[in-house]
């Protein structure tokens, strides 16, 4: 059994504070008589539960066949992690993103934290971290950035 704290409202942290229970489907099967199942490699599946997958599938570190299959465009997935008071749900990342997500088809790692506006012609290599301390949104400027630190 999982347990998940959430609020009852995901937009306000000062909502009422609940308990979703979930169970793992590993677990679950077994609860079906002559159930199996079946190995999905990872090239065949791209799985989104948080902006920050989101985010990395959006960038052209992946691409859409003829079929509407999404494949990666690399060897493997780009970490990214971006600061869920800023970037938890879809109109907040997009918000940040008003011109797309930046070129992550040769970044590694993508750490974000603050509010941080993305701008078309960003392009992320090796690990990178940006930093924004204040409240504000703050535009990175447009650019190619390779294993750095950037504090905004």
């Amino acid at each position: 059994l999982i347990k998940n704290k959430k609020t009852v409202n995901p937009r306000d942290a000062t909502s009422t504070s609940v308990y979703q229970l979930e169970t793992a489907m590993g677990s679950a099967i077994e609860c079906f008589p002559n159930a199996s199942a079946v190995v999905v490699p990872r090239s065949r599946f791209s799985p989104v539960k948080t902006c920050s997958d989101l985010f990395a599938l959006r960038s052209d570190a992946y691409h859409l066949t003829d079929d509407f299959c999404v494949k990666l465009n690399r060897d493997s997935v780009p970490v990214v992690k971006l600061d869920d008071k800023h970037y938890k749900h879809v109109d907040k990342m997009e918000r940040l993103c008003p011109e797309g997500v930046p070129s992550l088809l040769h970044c590694d790692r993508l750490e974000v934290s603050g509010p941080v506006v993305f701008k078309a012609g960003t392009t992320f290599k090796g690990a990178n971290t940006i930093v924004n301390k204040g409240s504000e949104p703050l535009e990175l400027a447009p650019g190619e950035y390779t294993d750095q630190s950037i504090v905004l």
